[in-house]
């Protein structure tokens, strides 16, 4: 069974510190652009549908907490 010896890390062991640098910056360049965008109609109506769940999220925090701050005085008095 013959194994080679004089290559180790593919890539990597070719390369210096820069080399890989440049390495990881085109492999987040080819990433990024298989990233499918979102058209500005998506992104406004995502963006409502944060605020608006935020909003009721609040809201419904809000009334737990007064329910709990008059249980609370109602209990400790």
């Amino acid at each position: 069974m013959a194994t080679k010896r004089g290559r180790r890390g593919g890539k990597r062991a070719k390369k210096g510190p820069f080399g890989r640098l440049a390495l990881f910056y085109r492999q987040i360049i080819a990433e990024l652009r298989k990233v499918v965008w979102p058209t500005r109609g998506q992104l406004s109506t995502y963006t409502s549908v944060v605020i608006v769940f935020v909003l009721i999220m609040i809201g419904i925090v809000t009334v737990i907490d007064y329910g709990f701050n008059n249980a609370i005085k109602y209990v400790f008095g």
